[in-house]
């Protein structure tokens, strides 16, 4: 009977789980699929790189929401069969307090264990794919992007004005400026030209320019010349997209790899990516790492946080508002470790607050239940 009374708590809980997590992760997804709009609005790519993008990131969305949807979904659970008396069949079948925070202490391990892998694993490898499909991308939607008298910078190192669209396709009075810069020397190029038309072959795009002239200025040389007609090669500008792999799109072996490189062996890895272990980026890379493998436990203390809500009396004039207190604490948790996170690789003192402190504070509220758990005892014998 025991067995049954929790699996079918921990059943109901999956389902609420579930629910809140449904909603909530298409909420976020809605309001940051808009925010990537902006990969077809002003970085020109296509309708297909969009939606790619935006549903690899589903995995992301969840790994960051998990813990407030297991402590919406275990309070929201925890309240309704308190409200509901349900709770007194549990204690009527000589389950104590301690076995029934027990049993969801070890139940919310289950989320810590899944939420480590979909941190470490899953959501890294859906981003990185999701950037391949950015960085592979041709910017299809680029002829729209170009609009009359308006500059137009996209990609990286260009800058377009068109007078007049005549089409999709042919513009009137088009001016391309290239930069180039280095540590020694500034390079420019002006090319207009009185008509354009962006051709595209096999794939590449390019600009036909006919009647118009260049003007090229490399430190302090000057130089123009005119033309009847040039070919102008857009294949070589890439989108001002980042397609760079970026911290958390990196497996997590190589940002251990990293820290055991600088730590340890104190040598650079040339297999790995050398951005994420060198001095000024190895305290991300710690922060990258407590993220995925050490967040997650504070899922454990959020769960037992919640279990205080057991020894609340109805019967007290406070009781819907110390539950709500309880809420409040456990809400608060997962925002401290979300601010503590940024400083958790700098310092020693920033690890010991967002590791340490935590693991003391289970221990405290564990031993408290202990306690309580005790003295209700004590007094149904008397």
């Amino acid at each position: 009977m025991k067995k049954l009374l929790f699996r079918k708590f921990l059943t109901d809980h999956i389902s609420q789980f579930f629910f809140f997590g449904f909603y909530l992760k298409i909420i976020v997804w809605v309001i940051q699929a808009v925010n990537f709009l902006d990969f077809v609005t002003e970085d020109g790519h296509g309708l297909k790189i969009y939606f790619s993008y935006t549903l690899l990131n589903l995995p992301k969305i969840f790994q960051r929401l998990l813990p407030f949807i297991f402590l919406l979904s275990l309070f929201y659970q925890l309240t309704k069969y308190e409200d509901r008396n349900e709770l007194l069949i549990f204690w009527n079948h000589g389950i104590e307090y301690k076995k029934f925070i027990n049993v969801i202490i070890i139940y919310s391990f289950l989320f810590t264990i899944f939420q480590i892998i979909l941190a470490s694993v899953i959501s890294p490898k859906s981003q990185d794919i999701a950037r391949s499909f950015i960085r592979g991308s041709n910017i299809d939607f680029f002829p729209n992007l170009i609009r009359e008298r308006k500059f137009v910078d996209v990609m990286e190192g260009l800058t377009i004005f068109a007078e007049t669209k005549e089409n999709n396709n042919s513009f009137s009075n088009i001016t391309l400026s290239e930069s180039k810069t280095s540590k020694l020397n500034n390079e420019i190029k002006i090319i207009s030209a009185k008509k354009g038309n962006l051709v595209s072959n096999n794939g590449d795009k390019y600009f036909e320019l006919i009647d118009g002239s260049v003007i090229e200025i490399y430190s302090d040389k000057v130089t123009n010349f005119s033309f009847d007609k040039i070919i102008y090669n857009l294949k070589r500008y890439k989108s001002k997209s980042t397609t760079y792999q970026k911290f958390q799109e990196s497996p997590t072996k190589d940002l251990l790899k990293c820290i055991q490189n600088f730590y340890i062996l104190k040598k650079v890895d040339t297999k790995i990516n050398n951005l994420f272990c060198h001095p000024p980026s190895i305290d991300d890379t710690k922060q990258e790492i407590f993220k995925r493998i050490f967040k997650p436990f504070y899922i454990p203390l959020v769960a037992i946080i919640c279990c205080l809500v057991l020894f609340l009396s109805k019967e007290n004039i406070n009781f819907k508002k110390k539950r709500f207190y309880i809420f409040l604490f456990s809400f608060l948790v997962l925002t401290y470790s979300e601010l503590l996170l940024k400083y958790s690789g700098k310092s020693i003192i920033g690890f010991s607050l967002f590791f340490i402190v935590p693991i003391i504070l289970f221990l405290i509220i564990y031993f408290y239940s202990t306690l309580k758990t005790k003295f209700k005892k004590n007094n149904s014998n008397a």
